[in-house]
């Protein structure tokens, strides 16, 4: 169930967070049409994914053997 609630609340903050900091970092790409202001559920999901698998390989290689 907290696996759940952890993806549930990962997908909404990578949704909000785009709409938020995307307008700001790039206005005038945003105003042509260059880059999407809003992001769909099924593209933050995507991206979700890909941050989790980045972390997961980026974990794995930063383990210190002793």
């Amino acid at each position: 169930m907290l696996v759940i609630a952890v993806f549930i609340v990962g997908l909404l903050l990578i949704k909000l967070l785009w709409a938020w900091i995307v307008k700001d970092l790039f206005p005038g790409a945003v105003e042509q049409g260059l880059i999407a202001s809003e992001i769909s559920w099924l593209a933050s999901f995507k991206l979700a994914l890909v941050l989790a698998i980045l972390s997961f390989f980026w974990g794995r290689g930063s383990s210190h053997r002793d």
